[in-house]
């Protein structure tokens, strides 16, 4: 096992694997940049050094070096950044540093997507439609004769991200050099590189994701699949295992499509296999995860495995601890992703300083979070602030729990999307399981169409508070301390 890791990432998840590497009783050193130096992965880490150069957690080179001048023997990329570089992967192993995600040739293999699907293709499995070739934002005959050839709606896809960041929706012609330079600029801030390609939307669907871990000696398991269709830009807001509304027999055949893929190229560690659902009940095979997801909190209360400490156990050349026999989904699991936003202001970024923060808590009730009360937080990274993880016996106690600690969840200073789930919670659609990934572009509806009573009297408390708040700040009154006699008397000068 490795005795010092580094962690080149930032955010919650650095702090999920400072807590993962603690547990396992190795030394982690944190990255950091001016930003972020009063962050809580800072904190926690039991080294931490500043990232100098002017490309951030972006720069493969001063991470390799910084690794080895701190003695670290393994190196954990999080998500994001440098997560799914095969350059640096490659990197890592030139310089005798372990990368703990999989090796460099087999993410090259999943960074191309074209040759990726073309040979997920070619053994059988479903595809959407695609371009036939990437290209870049200055390549504007390129992509335009791709469009054209594949017809729109079209999503726009960075060929190192998926559907969250680097992607956009085009649904017109008009729309679709906008978008492309935007996706290009996107993906080489968030990715490193600008290289996109097209793939055909598909309308409705329903968004699934398969976890999966494989050692290096041929052991490969699937730990159940993940819901993420509540998106926003194609990026998840909301996931649940398992998928509601699948039958048996396609949650056997979605687990066998993942495992088929991921044996495919020769997968190992954590990874995960990303599939949509058309109205049919077709699944089409979109792309490979080659990292820890966002959402695998999900599955972790769903598995009661923790996915990191397998990561790292993989990549320290241990053999996967346990088997596809050992894998039960308990319950359903939920997690909302808090972010730092506005949600009626056309999602406009909140960042700032957090005058409070105070956690939901309780039985399983889980906050991954770099946040905490008086810090900044940065307008320069994604404005996610925590992910809130619940898990119930069924989906209606999970459900329950989550608006339980949504309404446990206070946080001042910044706006945030904690009131959009909550009606989300109560929409009659979500509450059915029966959504797909357009859900958040109709009105959301109140599962409760009557006003309680309790509600009136809490909108008449916030009514009457708000009122004196604006009252005294238009009139300003003199304290009673200050009228009275002594006051006035001490103030008077020696006859």
């Amino acid at each position: 096992m490795f005795k010092k890791i580094l962690i080149a990432n930032r955010g919650e998840i650095a702090v999920r694997v400072v807590r993962a590497c603690r547990d396992l009783g190795i030394w982690t050193v944190a990255l950091f940049d001016a930003s972020d130096r009063d962050s809580l992965h800072v904190r926690l880490a039991d080294e931490c050094v500043e990232i100098t150069s002017p490309l951030g957690y972006l720069d493969v080179q001063q991470t390799v070096e910084l690794a080895l001048a701190t003695g670290a023997e393994a190196i954990h990329p999080g998500y994001g950044f440098l997560a799914e570089r095969e350059d640096f992967s490659a990197a890592c192993e030139a310089a005798g540093i372990v990368f703990i995600g999989p090796p460099s040739d087999v993410m090259a293999a999943f960074s191309n997507k074209i040759h990726m699907l073309k040979a997920a293709a070619a053994a059988g499995l479903t595809t959407p439609l695609h371009s036939s070739v990437s290209f870049q934002a200055d390549e504007e005959d390129v992509y335009m004769a791709q469009a054209k050839k594949l017809g729109f709606p079209i999503v726009v896809k960075s060929c190192s991200g998926g559907r969250g960041r680097a992607s956009r929706i085009v649904y017109r012609a008009d729309e679709l050099q906008r978008a492309v330079r935007e996706a290009a600029a996107e993906g080489q801030m968030v990715f490193g590189t600008n290289q996109l390609y097209f793939e055909k939307m598909i309308r409705p669907a329903t968004f699934l994701d398969v976890q999966i871990l494989g050692d290096q000696y041929g052991t490969l398991i699937h730990l159940g699949e993940r819901d993420g269709s509540i998106q926003r830009n194609n990026q998840k807001l909301l996931s649940e295992a398992p998928a509601p509304g699948l039958t048996p027999a396609q949650r056997a055949r979605l687990h066998e499509m993942a495992l088929q893929i991921a044996r495919l190229f020769g997968y190992v560690n954590a990874g995960t296999i990303e599939f949509l659902m058309d109205s049919a009940g077709q699944f089409y095979f979109t792309e490979v995860k080659c990292r820890i997801q966002v959402e695998h909190p999900v599955t972790e209360l769903a598995t009661r495995r923790d996915l990191v400490r397998e990561q790292i156990r993989i990549a320290a050349g241990e053999r996967l601890g346990i088997s596809q026999e050992d894998i039960r989904i308990r319950g359903t699991s939920m997690a909302c992703r808090i972010n730092a936003e506005d949600p009626w202001n056309n999602f406009l970024p909140s960042p700032g300083f957090l005058r409070r923060f105070r956690l939901p808590g309780g039985p399983y009730v889980r906050v991954d979070t770099y946040a905490y009360s008086g810090c900044n937080v940065s307008a320069r990274y994604d404005p996610m602030l925590a992910k809130l993880n619940v898990w119930g016996e069924t989906r209606e106690d999970c459900m329950q729990r989550m608006r339980r600690a949504l309404q446990d969840f206070a946080i001042s200073g910044i706006q945030t999307n904690l009131p959009l789930f909550q009606r989300i919670l109560d929409d009659p659609d979500f509450i059915a399981g029966e959504y797909d990934t357009g859900f958040l572009q109709r009105p959301l509806i109140r599962a409760q169409q009557e006003v309680s009573d309790g509600t009136l009297h809490d909108l008449a408390v916030i009514a009457a508070v708000a009122y004196q708040v604006r009252l005294q700040s238009q009139q300003p009154v003199t304290p009673e301390r200050l009228l009275q006699g002594w006051h006035r008397s001490g103030r008077q000068l020696p006859g």
